[in-house]
């Protein structure tokens, strides 16, 4: 009689018929079923309890021309998901509104049924009625009298919808008090009184024998603060519901609070329990802390009487490590709890960098930090008596120095005066007249220094800059270019590499191993092109027989395209100032290729490029330029070492008597480790002054 398939169930053939509702054979696969229909099939009189139950995804069920008498209170309560129901032309005399109470049906067909007109299908003209059913039914009852009555004229004396009505709506209680309700029920016949009590944790006893019933709760708990409770009256025509919200007031209570986490701020998390609202305070090391644009308490998500939310710090130090006290109060009490927070360590305290694993692994040197930090600032005493020792001794050092300072400069004032020092020295064989003393024995003791018809003396003025070329008897392309530099002495013409800033380093100051390497063009093989400035482009190459320990290095090559007289002068002149200046934070500088054009200069290679698009790249905002996974972003740690290291190497420069003139993050390489190197000296001076390229 039935045919089926993974979703539907068929039942249409009279013969040989069913009489009891189909059942599947396997749980499972009545699951999937969301349609039943079942026609002509006069042994079936009634649906009980659970057989429609292992039905639970239905949705559509028909029973028609069938001899339906019957459908229990509990047919349908599994089957949440029914929305259509037809029950026409069958035997039903009567239908309790008990089975679809539940239900959200959109259509409920009934139609030629032998009703009795009784209080008990008065729910079905209810339902008629309703604006969730949108098809007219010509539904009818027969009444006592066997007389044919249209559904929608049936009346029924003492026979109608029950009402619901609550002493309070808002009931409002302090933390544990007890509080009683009160539910007046009309309705005939007399609706049977409950009370809906989901979620309430308080003890409570409730009374429906009588009109009004009661429901008192005792010792009220601070959790049921914003539950509803409900009074439901129900007779066999409907139902009606009253409900109102318990408000509990009770004091605040600090339920969460946790070590400060980095997001897009530090936050100090924390939860806070309290009815009224508690007010709430902040503390740091005991004093009141007052908040401000850069620390505030937000509150992010408030659940009822909850308040989830934070201490929000922007970009806080270590001026701001120690001990937080959070105090909630309000008019019914007070709750604090207290929490260490760490945002990051004391900068120079010896202990290096703080490093996040996860984004770099890399050692400092002592250069990294040390010779950008007073060690003396950071000693501390509780002994007084040695804090004024220490402070005596170093009164007495820094008198000693400037005496010393001072002597020597009456001395040196004494021999320019008296000595009147000529300006430029000359070889010479005798006393020379219109000379000073000083400088006779100086002009002589250098005639014997300086053997041979080349011999040239210079003195403190032909050393002006720091950055000489030394050429060692040979002639390099550096030293052999004439230009407005050069001092002539005799037939020998001297470079002069200028530093605007300083003068006065002598070539006893000059590193004796500071000769510009000349690297033959054929053991220069460029692998790619890194970029484009103004003076040339930049191409990733390796180097051979540029170290011993190494048969070939990865270098970064700068090409000369501007061939110009002035580019060529300052092409040597940085050379001649990189092979000066050799410090771990200063870019190193390998040589010169100057066979044939275009001049090159050999540079170690800096994996990670410049500075400033590092910073970028690794910023808060890098998500918006990334292309695939997003760089992990710099601490503050990590950006406070990267300073470190470039303040290192200007000191080193300070130490040269050098001004860089241009020191900006697009200067600065970056290498492994989060290794930061000084570059770009001398061709790059004129072109940032201005922040003008040439294309």
């Amino acid at each position: 009689s039935c045919r089926c398939t993974s979703w539907r169930i068929w039942c249409a053939d009279p013969a040989p018929g069913i009489a009891s509702f189909p059942l599947p054979q396997r749980s499972a696969e009545g699951d999937n079923v969301t349609e039943i229909y079942i026609a002509n099939q006069r042994k079936l009189e009634s649906i009980n309890d659970n057989e429609v139950g292992f039905y639970v995804g239905l949705k559509n069920l028909t029973v028609v021309d069938s001899g339906l008498r019957f459908v229990s209170r509990q047919a349908f309560v599994k089957n949440v998901n029914l929305q259509y129901i037809n029950l026409s032309r069958n035997k039903l005399s009567s239908l309790s509104r008990k089975p679809f109470r539940h239900l959200g049906l959109s259509d409920l067909i009934l139609v030629d049924n032998p009703f009795k007109c009784s209080c008990e299908i008065m729910w079905i003209k209810k339902f008629q009625e309703t604006k969730f059913y949108t098809e007219a039914q010509d539904l009818y009852c027969t009444d006592d009298n066997n007389k044919r009555t249209p559904l929608l004229d049936m009346k029924v004396p003492n026979c109608d919808l029950p009402s619901a009505n609550l002493s309070n709506y808002n009931v409002t209680v302090v933390e544990g008090k007890s509080v009683t309700l009160y539910c007046d029920t009309t309705g005939g016949p007399p609706p049977n009184v409950s009370w809906v009590l989901t979620n309430l944790v308080s003890n409570h006893e409730s009374d429906t024998s009588k009109n009004p019933a009661s429901l008192t709760i005792k010792n009220v708990s601070s959790m049921d603060s914003g539950l509803w409770i409900s009074c439901v009256a129900e007779n066999i025509v409907g139902e009606d519901q009253a409900s109102a919200e318990l408000t509990v007031y009770f004091a605040p209570n600090i339920t969460f609070i946790e070590s400060p986490t980095p997001d897009h701020h530090w936050c100090i998390p924390f939860t806070v329990k309290g009815n009224p609202k508690p007010t709430l305070q902040w503390f740091y090391e005991g004093a009141i802390l007052n908040e401000s644009e850069y620390i505030c308490t937000k509150i992010h998500v408030i659940n009822q009487s909850e308040y989830h939310g934070c201490l929000q710090l922007d970009n806080p130090t270590h001026l701001n490590n120690g001990a937080y006290t959070l105090l909630a109060k309000n008019e019914y009490g007070e709750d604090e709890k207290r929490v260490d927070a760490h945002f990051m360590s004391v900068p120079g305290d010896g202990d290096g960098p703080i490093v996040d694993p996860d984004v770099y692994e890399y050692e400092t040197t002592p250069n990294d930090l040390g010779d950008t930090t007073n060690n003396s600032n950071q000693i501390t005493s509780t002994d007084v008596s040695n804090k004024e020792n220490e402070d005596s001794i170093t009164v007495y050092v820094v008198v000693g120095i400037a005496a010393l300072v001072c002597t020597g400069l009456v001395i040196m004032l004494i021999i320019l005066k008296f000595g009147r020092h000529s300006k430029f020295g000359m070889k010479v064989h005798g006393e020379v007249k219109g000379v000073g003393l000083v400088d006779q024995i100086w002009l002589s003791l250098q005639d014997c220094d300086n053997e041979g018809p080349s011999s040239v003396i210079s003195n403190d003025d032909d050393s002006a800059s720091p950055l000489h070329h030394i050429s060692n008897g040979s002639n390099t392309p550096s030293s052999s270019e004439g230009g407005p530099d050069a001092v002539i002495i005799g037939m020998t013409k001297i470079p002069v590499i200028e530093n605007p800033q300083y003068f006065g380093i002598t070539n006893s100051q000059l590193k004796p191993d500071t000769f510009v390497q000349h690297i033959k063009r054929h053991n220069i093989v460029l692998k790619r092109e890194l970029g484009e400035g103004a003076f040339g482009k930049v191409f990733l190459a390796e180097c051979y027989n540029l170290c011993p320990e190494q048969d070939k290095i990865l270098v970064a090559v700068k090409t000369l395209k501007d061939a110009s007289d002035n580019a060529r002068k300052d092409f040597h002149r940085e050379a001649e100032l990189l092979t000066n200046l050799q410090h771990e934070h200063i870019v190193k500088f390998y040589g010169v290729c100057v066979e044939g054009d275009p001049l090159i200069m050999v540079f170690e290679y800096m994996k990670h490029g410049d500075l400033n698009k590092f910073l970028r790249a690794h910023g808060p905002d890098a998500v918006l330029m990334a292309e695939g996974n997003r760089p992990a972003e710099l601490t503050q740690s990590q950006m406070l070492h990267i300073a470190q290291q470039i303040a290192a190497g200007m000191v080193y420069l300070a130490s040269q008597h050098f001004v860089h003139r241009d020191l900006a993050t697009r200067n600065c390489l970056v290498g492994e480790n989060l290794l930061v190197k000084i570059g770009d000296f001398g061709m790059s001076r004129d072109v940032y002054s201005t922040d003008y390229y040439r294309v």
